[in-house]
C-alpha cells in the first residue's frame, strides 16, 4: 500500500513539473505588447491635447530630433513663459509610450 502512494506522489510531481515547464515556455514566448496608434491617440487626448491642441500645433517643434522630444515628454521642460511642460515619466509614461506619442504628434502635423 505504501508503494502505491509514493508512486502516485511521484506521478503527481512529474505532472506538476510538466505543467510549470509548459506555462513558463508559453509565457516567455508571448511577445511584449506594443503601443498602437489607438493607444497613442488616447494618451494624447488625455495628457497632451489641452496644451498642444488637436493638431499638435501649439508648443511642439516637430523638426527636433525624436530623442530630444522623447526626453522632453519623459523629463519635462521649463518654458520661457508658463505653462511648463511636465515630466510624464514620474506619472507612469514609459520610454516606448513616449516614443509612440512623439510619432503620433508628428503624424498630426502632416
Amino acid at each position: 500500500m505504501m508503494k502505491v502512494s509514493i508512486t502516485l506522489w511521484k506521478k503527481l510531481a512529474l505532472v506538476l513539473a510538466g505543467v510549470i515547464f509548459a506555462a513558463t515556455f508559453l509565457i516567455s514566448s508571448v511577445p511584449a505588447r506594443t503601443t498602437t496608434n489607438d493607444d497613442s491617440a488616447a494618451l494624447y487626448k488625455a495628457k497632451c491635447f489641452a496644451c498642444h491642441g488637436a493638431t499638435a500645433g501649439k508648443k511642439f517643434d516637430a523638426t527636433k530630433a525624436d530623442d530630444d522630444l522623447i526626453q522632453t515628454v519623459l523629463k519635462g521642460k521649463k518654458m520661457e513663459k508658463p505653462p511648463n511642460m511636465p515630466g510624464y515619466e514620474e506619472k507612469g509614461i514609459t520610454a516606448d509610450q513616449a516614443k509612440a506619442l512623439v510619432a503620433f504628434m508628428k503624424s498630426l502635423k502632416q
